[in-house]
């Protein structure tokens, strides 16, 4: 069996029928044929991503999918590039980004979080219907935040803005954009070490070279732009589509059940023969795990399929990787739940109303759909309201 790479456009939110109601463990083919192994249950997956038998580090997995970006695999992750890292080198940038993000800075950010979000919704009803919620607000929405953070002088807004939407855009070239952001945060990291601020960047300069600085800062806005930007963007139009209005948790139920992951797959090596759910992993063999299917176990939640209300609870997802990056808090944060609920209350003004039956309602729904091209990848990207 090879990974999925795309859904059922009639069921966008659902994972690939191929893969429900698979054993714990399945055999896949990835991508330059390694026969290794899927893992979709949360008892599975908990162990995969919980022991240290398992590996994060690129140069020993296997890719599910052929990747288009050089270098994602095959080669050791360069310093600062702690995602593909295992502990003790792991928990070091782990810890200095803990101390980094604050409560006290996640609170300077929030006002202004909110006026960003503000500002764009603004924009948008000024620009009057329809609109495109994807490039006028959930694309550009987690750049600037990323900006604020890291501290970037609000003059290189523009140019950080356009690179990093170069990064995330489908058939965008990936690697020039990647060299031009990666050259502006080597002259940023510098003159923060001359005139430093309070921000992520210049709190890193006395425990991080020039080379790690840049690597952090690349990998928190891969990491956090793409995914923030299909949360909102998705998360919008599901509790648009399935009627469920927003309240307190919806973030992290959203989070279950759309499981906003490049494919769902992140994936781990074995460095020791490992039994996983009752299956015998080799050494050397890789597992890569389906979150959109392991948030949908019917061993863990009473209505997988369901976005559940009231929100959190035994709903809320259940499968934590050891090596996140930040704290809660700040993922919290980053999950943008102040955007979300904005966006929620204040763009579907015309169809919010209507009774998720009703004749307007049905027609919104399809004028939505004709609007919702699918990336190559099977994830949806574009809606428009109005």
């Amino acid at each position: 069996m090879r990974l999925p790479t795309s859904r059922d456009p009639r069921c966008p939110f659902d994972p690939p029928a191929e893969l429900r109601g698979l054993p714990p463990m399945s055999r896949l083919e990835f991508a330059d044929g390694h026969l290794g192994w899927l893992a979709t249950t949360a008892e599975a997956a908990r162990t995969v991503l919980g022991d240290r038998r398992f590996s994060a580090r690129r140069e020993l997995k296997h890719a599910p999918v052929r990747f288009t970006t050089p270098g994602e695999t095959g080669r050791p992750a360069p310093p600062g590039f702690f995602g593909a890292m295992d502990p003790p080198e792991h928990t070091r940038y782990r810890r200095l980004l803990i101390g980094q993000f604050t409560v006290r800075r996640m609170r300077l950010l929030e006002p202004r979080i909110e006026r960003i979000a503000a500002d764009h919704l603004d924009a948008m009803a000024a620009a009057g219907p329809p609109v495109d919620l994807v490039s006028a607000y959930a694309l550009p929405i987690p750049s600037m935040v990323i900006c604020e953070l890291l501290g970037v002088p609000y003059e290189d807004h523009e140019f950080f803005q356009d690179r990093s939407l170069r990064l995330v855009a489908a058939g965008g070239d990936v690697a020039r954009a990647t060299a031009d952001l990666a050259a502006y945060l080597g002259e940023l990291v510098g003159r923060k070490r001359a005139v430093p601020g309070d921000d992520l960047i210049s709190g890193l300069t006395a425990d991080l070279t020039d080379e790690e600085l840049v690597n952090v800062a690349m990998i928190l806005l891969v990491a956090g732009h793409e995914t923030t930007a299909n949360m909102l963007a998705l998360g919008v139009f599901a509790l648009l589509e399935t009627g469920t209005p927003y309240e307190e948790g919806a973030v992290e139920e959203l989070l279950r059940w759309l499981s906003i992951v490049q494919l769902g797959a992140p994936s781990r090596a074995a460095t020791q023969d490992v039994e996983v759910a009752g299956t015998l992993v080799r050494a050397g063999e890789t597992v890569a795990l389906s979150l959109p299917v392991v948030n949908r176990d019917p061993a863990v939640f009473e209505r997988p399929d369901v976005l559940a209300r009231p929100y959190g609870g035994p709903q809320a997802p259940v499968v934590r990787a050891r090596r996140a990056p930040v704290p809660r808090p700040a993922a919290r944060q980053d999950r943008a739940a102040h955007r979300l609920r904005r966006a929620v209350r204040a763009l579907p003004r015309a169809a919010a109303g209507r009774p998720a039956g009703s004749g307007a309602a049905q027609a919104g729904r399809r004028r939505v759909r004709g609007r919702l091209p699918a990336r190559d990848l099977g994830l949806i990207t574009g809606w428009r309201a109005g």
